[in-house]
């Protein structure tokens, strides 16, 4: 038993399930379409024309049309593809023609040939909307000679496929469309149980809803950007230190909070430097791995002398240029120096350029992994 999918909270009328949706495609688009339509259909007449001379009174069948809107007009759909096409409407016009020859009225022959067509398509990976009025077409028409089927049926469909191929791809639309089922670990199997449980015919390729996810989901970060500013993101719990703090005393900051960096900030909470693992590294010169527990131990425990070789507080191991950034700065303006400059940290300044917050990295991932932003 399949679970429904949750349709949205908000009342809808009733009549807006009969109202046209908009079509998101510019006039480009639309004239590339009813220009390939017309250039599939005069070719394969032309070919129809020859191949069944001037006596033959059927050389084009009409279900080729509605057809041609799909291989012009939605190419990527997977009830345009080519096996869909010649597939669907070869094999549900031979249906069609297996019911006329079974006799009874006409009404029933019609509707286990759309039935039967249906079903075959489904069976054989071929569903194609034109199909079904290919095997009520033979029900109409009552043909019963199965080299109907060949010609006009199936040379017609094969005529418009390779149109389709030549056209689409000269205008730059990728065609046949490859059903192709991408091998992304996570998103592949959680995609794979929504459609489960959607358990309908979707007229996209599953590759191509992937790729619509992915971009929309990248729209949505570029907007969460840009509407966010940084006080907006900041960690307002700040742990500092002042241009005397001890050595030890800091780096117990740093191992206690599990922080990398440390602002450091003067009687009036206005930014001086800051301290981060790299100046205790690079101060103990522990890019060498030769005794590097007692370096780390020498650096920050104090000598207590009032002169000393070695450096005592974290002014003096401090980075004193320091990248800041207003709170009423964008935060899409502080991604590329994360991305590009090597900053980790970087400061946020309020009034009378006063410390009022810090961005990390983390912070920037959690606002995009989000789902629900404030």
């Amino acid at each position: 038993m399949s679970t429904p999918i949750p349709r949205s909270p908000a009342a809808v009328p009733w009549w807006k399930a009969y109202w046209p949706a908009p079509q998101k495609v510019d006039g480009r688009e639309r004239l590339r379409g009813a220009l390939g339509a017309c250039l599939g259909i005069v070719i394969t007449g032309l070919i129809g024309h020859f191949v069944g001379g001037p006596a033959m009174a059927a050389w084009i069948v009409a279900p080729l049309g509605a057809s041609a809107v799909l291989v012009f007009a939605v190419p990527a759909s997977p009830l345009a593809q080519p096996w869909a096409v010649v597939g669907g409407n070869t094999l549900s016009a031979l249906v069609g023609v297996a019911c006329m020859n079974l006799g009874g009225t006409t009404e029933w022959a019609a509707a286990l040939a759309v039935a039967g067509a249906i079903g075959t398509m489904f069976a054989l990976r071929c569903l194609h909307p034109p199909g079904g009025a290919a095997a009520l077409l033979m029900v109409m028409a009552g043909v019963t000679d199965p080299r109907f089927v060949l010609f006009p049926v199936m040379l017609n469909s094969v005529v418009l496929v390779a149109v389709g191929v030549f056209y689409n791809n000269a205008t730059r639309r990728r065609y046949p469309h490859a059903q192709v089922v991408p091998e992304t670990p996570g998103v592949r199997d959680d995609l794979d149980a929504v459609l489960a449980r959607y358990n309908q015919v979707l007229d996209i390729s599953r590759d191509d809803l992937q790729a619509l996810l992915e971009q929309t989901r990248g729209e949505g970060y570029q907007r969460r950007l840009a509407e966010l500013h940084c006080r907006d993101v900041m960690s307002r719990d700040l742990v500092t230190v002042e241009f005397g703090t001890p050595l030890q005393e800091a780096w117990a900051l740093l191992r206690e909070r599990r922080i990398k960096a440390l602002p450091v900030v003067d009687r009036l909470f206005r930014i001086v430097g800051i301290v981060t693992l790299a100046d205790f590294m690079r101060t103990a010169e522990l890019d060498l791995h030769e005794g590097f527990g007692e370096k780390l131990k020498q650096l920050i425990r104090s000598t207590g002398r009032s002169h000393s070789d070695k450096p005592e507080v974290v002014g003096q191991i401090m980075t004193r240029t320091v990248r800041v950034a207003s709170e009423h700065r964008k935060l899409v303006d502080l991604v590329p120096l994360f991305g590009s400059t090597g900053h980790h940290h970087i400061p946020i300044l309020g009034e009378r350029e006063r410390l009022v917050g810090i961005i990390t990295q983390s912070d920037v991932v959690a606002v995009l992994a989000d789902p629900h932003p404030r």
